[in-house]
């Protein structure tokens, strides 16, 4: 936690946004990283299996298998502390600033917790109360829903709620994949992009998959994804060969989401199609999956399958236009004019 967070406002208000992302290991470790996927890879919103029958695979075989390398892949990336952390605490900072232009001493508080290891979201809210906060709003940053995401950050504020006598009125925000600010910011960091480092000719949306078995029970992250990228290919004005759409970071044996972004790049190559942007429309700040599988691994793997030019276009991370984004996501939640 920064310094600057633990810092209660001079204005003492009355309202608080709780911004919440996924989480990350402490150190770029093997031991680091162990911790974060026995914390991660435990919760059942994440692996929707018996405890008993996926502790002993989870601890026996998919933490041993994947530490070491998982841990390397954030030597690659690691510049002090880890992207996602450094990435989201300037993403608090910026949207506490924005909301303290427009509203001055009205402004809510915002806070940053994570998931897993931390911030942990009970000890914000509990800081909160003692702070004498009476309506919170928890904006988990992931802007499509997905039961593996949100719905793993309601499940921590339940808990939260179970155990506390007071409580605040809380405003949950559900996802914003169809918020105009949060397309139009999308579509201007293509723009920008491109106009400094030209245009490829075909745009690549990757998201972060999901198991297919998740969508057939019900959640609604599939659709929510594909309404994203037809917004935003409708922002850029592209045709319909202009882009395409896949999800990245698949699991396990099972069938995630299709197509695959590993696949589909090389797909791409083959079909003649020697040049791509890339951009990663689900990830709100930039992390591992984003710098490490896509600006690294799979640059490689486009380049290898006959691809000649292959760019990565950053997630929105602390832009001016996001951050606007969420002030007016918050505000509207917490019904601040």
């Amino acid at each position: 936690m920064s310094k600057d967070q633990t810092l209660l406002p001079a204005w003492a208000p009355d309202t608080a946004v709780m911004l919440v992302n996924l989480g990350t290991p402490r150190a770029p470790t093997r031991a680091a990283v162990s911790a974060f996927l026995a914390e991660f890879l435990s919760d059942r919103r994440v692996v929707e299996l018996p405890a008993l029958l996926w502790q002993p695979i989870l601890r026996g075989i998919v933490i041993p298998l994947r530490a070491a390398r998982v841990a390397h892949a954030y030597e690659t990336i690691w510049d002090g502390d880890s992207p996602l952390r450094a990435v989201s605490e300037r993403q608090r900072a910026a949207l506490q600033d924005a909301l303290r232009d427009t509203l001055g001493d009205r402004a809510p508080w915002v806070r940053l917790a994570m998931s897993y290891q931390g911030p942990v979201i009970s000890d914000v809210l509990r800081e909160m109360l003692e702070a004498g906060v009476q309506r919170v709003c928890v904006l988990p940053l992931y802007p499509q829903y997905s039961a593996t995401t949100t719905a793993a950050v309601f499940d921590q504020v339940a808990r939260f709620m179970q155990a506390s006598r007071p409580l605040p009125h809380f405003a949950l925000v559900r996802d914003y994949h169809d918020h105009p600010g949060y397309i139009e910011a999308l579509a201007a960091s293509v723009r920008e992009y491109r106009a400094t480092h030209g245009n490829s000719g075909h745009l690549l949306l990757s998201f972060h998959g999901i198991p297919e078995v998740n969508v057939r029970k019900g959640d609604p992250y599939q659709q929510q994804s594909l309404r994203t990228g037809e917004l935003l290919a409708e922002a850029l004005q592209l045709r319909p060969e202009e882009w395409t759409l896949a999800f990245q970071s698949r699991f396990g044996r099972q069938k995630w989401l299709q197509p695959y972004t590993d696949e589909t790049l090389r797909r791409l190559a083959r079909e003649g199609i020697d040049a791509v942007d890339v951009i990663c429309p689900a990830f709100s700040a930039d992390c591992l999956e984003t710098l490490e599988e896509m600006a690294i691994a799979n640059r490689e793997l486009f380049i290898e399958s006959g691809g000649r030019e292959y760019r990565y276009i950053p997630c929105l991370n602390e832009r001016a236009d996001h951050v606007a984004m969420l002030a007016a996501v918050a505000r509207a939640a917490l019904g601040i004019s």
